[in-house]
């Protein structure tokens, strides 16, 4: 904005515009310039900006809070459009004329032009903010922000881990790593959360690396241990594949390299760097930035803070015009006024302070002395004289000289091989020589570096001769020349005259010399002047002057004569005013005058050129600190002109490059007055518009500032007086209309403002009570209430804002900040309960928000499916756009149910990520969680008990949705026995009761209809029906077990239900088994023929298995001790005893058959005598057999088979083993009763060889099949054993011979034999 008291003769310019763009050389951007002038005249008071009314956020100094202004430009805030360009633009058409259309365009366009102009004027604001900071600096302890993930690299980064799983790469890895990865693949970098949050910029490769590591950790402690592996080695491992999968094929050295680049940008940024970036924010061109830079004279450090100092002043004026006029900011309390100035006045101070500690020149060597002063005396008094007048000592100079000897010409007299050399010194210093030469070539290049206190030195070089004679003690001095330079001298080397010694022939001696003389860093300009003053110079003459700065508010025109260390006379400039005059009569000598005007003393000075006269004014126009800025008659007569463009030659380059700003219309951005603007509302644009660019960038920043921003932006609110609470007021609606509009956003850092604002608005800042404005603390308020808005709304979806538990400790920020924001001040913490109240409610919320978007994504997932398995589909592509209510009546009771089970699924996922990536954050509302999870599976109870109810009854597919949620509650310690669980009892109860005397009656009826057409054949262990039987009872507990019931009482009756029931199906088994047992024994043979067939046996491994899965099917685990199972038990051990007892009897009546037979042979019957003669008839014609041994060897065999067979088939060692004992004593008992009955008779022959056979083959056998020699020993056995042993004594005394070998005695003929 132009100051308003701008000349007549420039606001009548007409700025033309040119078409070409012009862009200045780097020469030009390099030399020094000095400062465009400024458009002041002089009605220009010091004012408030151009804000009429209350302003936007008090701010300290010039138009800060944009209150009521006393300026003259009554507009709205910001830049008012200077009257010169006003001048230049056409009137506008009537109505009539114009379009609606057009003038919509025009509008638009002036729009437009008046936004150009506003960021043209906050960049120069900026510029100098960087150009020269003396309040803020790059922060380094921010924390580094990561690099966002774009869509496009979110997609590339999905197709290298789909290459990754589909073997397309060449990472080795194992099955565990690859499932790790799959799911990984599924459950992150597919979802739409994480989609949604890359489009909100807060999703960073680190990020997707941290959510892989917390996902594999859970599955690699779940691994099982392997030796010389640990748990940690195989975590790094998977990592760097991760990392190999995630980078792809791109080197890995050039990504570090890319990320340490990106890095170091995050960091410190050079002025260039930072120019740069507010360009491309504010939307400057190059050519634009490289004319305000010029013009500006950013490079030079003497003309920013001489701008600084002129700002600063008008501060401390606008200050005081608020105070004298009463135009105050509408403040919550009236008391707050006089504080207002005081902390306007106190900023400026503080401002004041920091310029004074600056440098006297940013990066110069010099260590400047600084000026003497009471530590009492106020910053603001310095431009009053007071007691702080400096004296000559504290005004101190150090200059640095370079004296270089090229040649001397000129030398003819002296023989070509004679010695000649220089000497050169400055006066009241050290003397130096040149090296030796010869007089027909005498050059050396020899420098001398000298430093000396006098502001004009005297400099004497020498030439000397060696001398020839033998008594000469001193060389010959050829000649001699002084030098007095000046800072301002040539630097380049020159030929000097030489004063000849008197004895030297030659009279024309030249000498080439280089002397430089540097300008030390608080000397500020120097040259020759005329000067007369009132208290010093009181005499007109011609005096070597400098400027020289002593701190940065105290400069001092001094003047020296040669060889002077110190001034011989000093003028303070404070307070002093310099501007251009005319010649004036009566003083004689100088050509362009200017004067310094001070009450009641004015000192004029003059010097030779016009250019000089510009130098001497801007310097010390910037050591003056004055508002006015000097305007050159001759730019005055150039702008009376009305279009001379012929540049002034004797003009210095920075007024080459203020008219070049000038005719670029960038003149009145230039020369405007920083303290008639609105800075409050400039600020808010610019920080809004850094911002953007920062959101933009590719950094995941969530609203952080990099360091150069944060610089910049904190260095323009200090030296422009932004009041913070505005700032952070700003920010924070910025921030929220960026989060509302999806954005992600850090809530600490929204945090850090809204606890920075709100300690300003309730009073307790940390620095101390400050003033707040009415309007403050209204916009505190609505953003209060904006953001608690916000923050209920991102806990209610924080599954959607924070996904996967991303970034890090948001959720829980956002948390401690929505706290923050229900208490009514800054000390009285907010009642548990109201926060608990809030979070309920969110989270109430948030149940059916996640709900209603898992169903909604259930449903989408379920019809695509079904596109793919529905033939309609898949025939016709026409058919896609069917409606879905047609796809609703499509869907059958089986297809809901598996929609459910799918939809449960999805919601103990959800659950489940949940607690692994949200509880951490809401573990001071852990019981909200809870209901929060009740709430969400109360919702899916709505759709479950609808899709159950639709099932037709007596089906049993269910059961697998009851047991995944089952599984699920009953391991979860919060939802264990909850509400959702115990719904979920009480809706399955029924079904399993049902489902379990539907599986007692089927199983009853399959024993009864198995039994009656059991063929006994074997099948594994037992009988067809045995199998089926205890398959389908153990199928049904482990059923019913697997549920795992949660219900403890209900568990158990159910078990004893499931044992009871075993208990009697075994109980059923067993008594049809004995019974077709008995039936089967009745219905065989009883003779020797008999074979024990393979039903006997599969009967009695029936009861094996019988025994065996009562073990299992029917003992309690806890309670009833085994009662079942010990019942069951004894029925077992019963009913094998009596078929072991029925068969045994079997065995006996056979063995009873054959001894029958061979009671036909007893003595005294008619049969056996008769028997007798024939054999013996007829053994005397031919071999007659053994009588008697068939009937002894079928037996034999038959015992022999029979023996093989159980033993073969029967599966219990021990049911053998008694079935054998038993037999064998039964089978011993009855010969020993047949014998016992034949005790007085005498066997026949026959009879005890049959015996004898018969008793001796059945001892071995059963030996054989390991029955103890106990039980074969037996008291029978031996009783038989004597009885046929005397028999058989008997019978070979009577016989002679007659038994033919056959004998109770062992040998091994017989074994053989057996053989």
């Amino acid at each position: 904005m132009l100051d308003p008291s701008s000349s007549e003769e420039e606001s009548d310019e007409i700025v033309e515009e040119e078409s070409g763009k012009e862009v200045l050389g780097s020469a030009a951007s390099s030399t020094r310039l000095s400062p465009s002038r400024t458009s002041e005249g002089s009605g220009g008071g010091a004012g408030l900006g151009s804000g009429g009314g209350a302003g936007a956020g008090a701010g300290v100094g010039a138009g800060g809070g944009g209150g009521s202004g006393a300026g003259s430009g009554g507009g709205a805030g910001g830049l008012q459009p200077s009257s010169r360009v006003g001048g230049g633009r056409p009137s506008s058409p009537s109505p009539s004329v114009v379009s609606e259309k057009e003038k919509e365009e025009l509008e638009r366009l002036q729009k437009e032009e008046e936004e150009r102009k506003k960021k043209l004027q906050l960049y120069v604001f900026v510029m100098r903010c960087i150009a020269y900071p003396f309040n803020a600096k790059q922060p380094t302890d921010m924390a580094r922000r990561q690099q966002k993930i774009s869509k496009q690299q979110l997609q590339t980064v999905k197709d290298r881990f789909q290459a990754f799983l589909n073997g397309e790469t060449q990472i080795v890895a194992d099955e565990a790593f690859m499932n790790a990865v799959q799911s990984y693949y599924e459950v992150f970098l597919k979802s739409d959360r994480v989609a949604r949050m890359v489009q909100s910029g807060g999703c960073s490769a680190n990020d997707s690396r941290e959510v892989f590591k917390k996902h594999i950790e859970k599955r690699v402690r779940s691994l099982p241990e392997i030796d010389g592996l640990s748990k940690e080695t195989v975590l790094s491992s998977w990592m760097a594949k991760f990392d190999a999968i995630y980078r792809g094929e791109e080197d890995a050295r050039k990504q570090q390299a890319r990320m340490a680049a990106s890095a170091a940008s995050e960091l410190i940024l050079s002025k260039e760097q930072l120019y740069e970036m507010f360009q491309n924010i504010l939307g400057i061109k190059k050519f634009e930035h490289q004319l305000l830079y010029n013009a500006c004279q950013l490079d030079n450090p003497d003309e920013q803070a001489a701008q600084i100092r002129r700002e600063l002043d008008g501060r401390l004026q606008m200050a005081d015009q608020i105070a004298r006029e009463r135009k105050f900011p509408k403040f919550v309390s009236k008391e707050m006024e006089n504080m207002y100035i005081e902390e306007l006045k106190s900023s400026v101070n503080l401002l004041m302070a920091n310029l004074e500690s600056m440098p006297v020149s940013k990066g110069g060597e010099f260590k400047l002395q600084k000026l003497k002063r009471s530590h009492n005396a106020s910053i603001i008094d310095m431009g009053e004289e007071s007691e702080n007048q400096l004296s000559k000592s504290d005004v101190v100079l150090s200059f640095s000289l370079e004296v270089v000897i090229m040649e001397v010409q000129g030398l003819k007299s002296l023989a070509p091989n004679r010695i000649v050399y220089c000497t050169m010194e400055v006066e009241g210093g050290e003397k130096l020589q040149t090296d030796q030469a010869e007089a027909s070539k005498p050059t050396w290049g020899t420098q001398g570096d000298f430093s000396t206190t006098h502001a004009l030195p005297a400099v004497k070089v020498k030439l000397f001769t060696e001398s020839t004679g033998v008594l000469a003690l001193e060389d010959k001095e050829l000649g001699r020349v002084i030098l007095h330079p000046t800072p301002n001298s040539p630097k380049q080397s020159e030929w000097h005259k030489m004063a000849v010694s008197k004895n030297c022939p030659d009279q024309d001696l030249k000498i080439k010399l280089a002397v430089r003389m540097d300008k030390p860093q608080n000397m500020k300009h120097s040259g020759y002047l005329w000067a007369i003053g009132k208290n010093v110079w009181k005499r007109w003459k011609k005096r070597f002057f400098v400027l020289v700065q002593v701190s940065q508010y105290t400069f001092a025109m001094c003047s020296y004569r040669e060889k002077k260390a110190e001034p011989q006379e000093l003028l303070q400039l404070d307070g002093y005013t310099v501007d251009y005059t005319d010649p004036q009569p009566g003083l004689e000598g100088g050509r362009a005058f200017f004067n310094a005007v001070k009450e009641g003393d004015t000192v004029i000075f003059a010097s030779d050129d016009e250019q000089d006269r510009i130098l001497w004014v801007q310097a010390m126009y910037r050591a003056t600190g004055q508002s006015h800025k000097p305007v050159p008659p001759t730019q005055v007569q150039k702008l009376n002109a009305k279009g001379g463009n012929v540049p002034q030659l004797d003009a210095p380059i920075s007024q080459f490059y203020a008219d070049r700003a000038q005719k670029h219309g960038m003149d009145e951005f230039i020369s405007s007055n920083p303290c008639n603007f609105d800075h409050a509302s400039l600020f808010e644009m610019v920080q809004r518009l850094t911002l953007d660019h920062r959101l933009n960038d590719s950094y995941s920043c969530l609203g952080w500032f990099s360091p150069g921003q944060v610089f910049v932006l904190d260095e323009y609110c200090a030296r422009n007086g932004v009041r913070g609470c505005h700032r952070h007021l700003c920010y924070l609606r910025d921030l929220l209309e960026r989060a509302e509009n999806g954005a992600m956003i850090d809530p600490t850092l929204l945090h850090y403002s809204f606890a920075f604002c709100a300690s300003h608005v309730h009073g307790n800042r940390p620095d101390g009570i400050g003033t707040v404005t009415v309007e403050e603390k209204e916009r505190f308020e609505e953003i209060k209430e904006r953001l608690r808005v916000l923050l209920e709304n991102q806990i209610t979806h924080f599954r959607y804002c924070f996904p996967f538990g991303r970034p890090e400790g948001a959720l829980k920020a956002t948390l401690s900040l929505l706290e923050r924001v229900l208490m009514k001040d800054i000390v009285t913490p907010v009642p548990q309960e109201e926060v608990k109240t809030v979070i309920r409610k969110c989270l109430e919320q948030a149940a059916l928000v996640n709900y209603s978007r898992l169903s909604e994504y259930a449903k989408i997932e379920g019809k695509k499916r079904e596109m793919y398995e529905h033939p309609v589909f898949c025939l016709a592509s026409q058919v896609m756009d069917l409606t879905i209510q047609n796809v609703g009546r499509l869907i059958t009771p089986a297809k809901k149910l598996e929609d459910t089970i799918r939809l449960a699924e999805l919601v103990i996922e959800v659950l489940q990520q949940n607690e692994e990536h949200h509880a951490e954050a809401f573990a001071w509302w852990s019981d909200l969680m809870v209901e929060h999870a009740e709430t969400f599976l109360s919702l899916f109870a709505v759709d479950m008990d609808a899709a159950l109810e639709v099932q037709p009854p007596d089906t049993w597919d269910s059961f697998p949705l009851f047991q995944l949620l089952n599984d699920f509650l009953r391991t979860d310690y919060n939802l264990h026995n909850g509400k959702f669980h115990k719904h979920l009892q009480d809706l399955f109860a029924p079904l399993v009761v049902r489902y379990v005397d539907l599986m007692e009656s089927s199983i009853a009826q399959s024993i009864h209809r198995g039994f009656e057409r059991e063929s006994w054949e074997p099948v594994n262990n037992g009988s067809g029906t045995s199998e089926d039987l205890f398959w389908k009872l153990d199928a049904l507990q482990t059923f019913i077990r697997d549920l795992h019931w949660p219900e403890e009482e209900f568990g158990k009756h159910l078990e004893q239900r499931l044992k009871l029931m075993a208990s009697d199906m075994i109980e059923s088994c067993v008594k049809r088994t004995r019974i077709a047992f008995e039936v089967k024994l009745q219905k065989t043979s009883r003779s020797t023929d008999f074979r024990v067939p393979q039903s006997i046996c599969t009967m009695f491994n029936v009861m094996v298995d019988a025994k065996a899965q009562s073990t299992k099917l029917c003992s309690m685990e806890m309670g009833q001790e085994h009662q079942y199972h010990s019942k069951i038990d004894e029925l077992i051990e019963e009913t094998v005893k009596e078929m072991i007892t029925l068969l045994v009897a079997k065995f006996v009546t056979i063995l009873e058959g054959v001894l029958a037979k061979l009671s036909r042979y007893d003595e005294g019957t008619l049969f056996s005598s008769f028997l007798s003669f024939t054999v013996k008839a007829a053994s005397k014609y031919v071999d007659v057999p053994k009588p008697g041994m068939d009937v002894a060897d079928a037996y034999v065999t038959f015992v022999r088979h029979s023996q093989d067979v159980l033993r073969d088939k029967v599966n219990e060692e021990m049911y053998i083993e008694r079935l054998f004992d038993q037999w064998y004593n039964s089978s011993m008992n009855v010969i020993c009763s047949w014998l016992t009955d034949r005790m007085d008779l005498q066997l026949h022959i026959y009879q005890l060889k049959t015996l004898i056979r018969m008793v001796k083959k059945t001892y071995r056998d059963f030996r054989l099949q390991g029955v103890l020699d106990s039980t074969l020993n037996s008291k029978t056995y031996e009783t038989i054993r004597n009885r046929l042993s005397v028999e058989e004594a008997t019978a070979s005394v009577s016989e002679g011979g007659g038994l033919q070998g056959i004998s109770m005695k062992d040998s091994d003929e017989e074994d053989e034999e057996d053989d």
